[in-house]
């Protein structure tokens, strides 16, 4: 087993897509006026977009 197929490295990698996820999606809630069904679906879609990104830079710094 590798170092990037460990486990611990998968479930950190997960525990951090949430940890970016939850964050920008409150962002996305408290800047909106009107939370419907649509608002919501768009929120989330753009929160799991931002994760990724932000996942992805902060490696590109850190180097791992």
């Amino acid at each position: 087993m590798t170092r990037r197929t460990a486990p611990r490295t998968v479930l950190l990698a997960i525990g951090e897509l949430l940890a970016w996820w939850a964050a920008l999606a409150l962002l996305w809630l408290v800047l909106i006026s009107t939370v419907d069904a649509l608002e919501r679906i768009v929120g989330a879609s753009c929160a799991a977009l931002g994760a990724v990104l932000a996942r992805a830079g902060r490696r590109a710094v850190t180097w791992r």
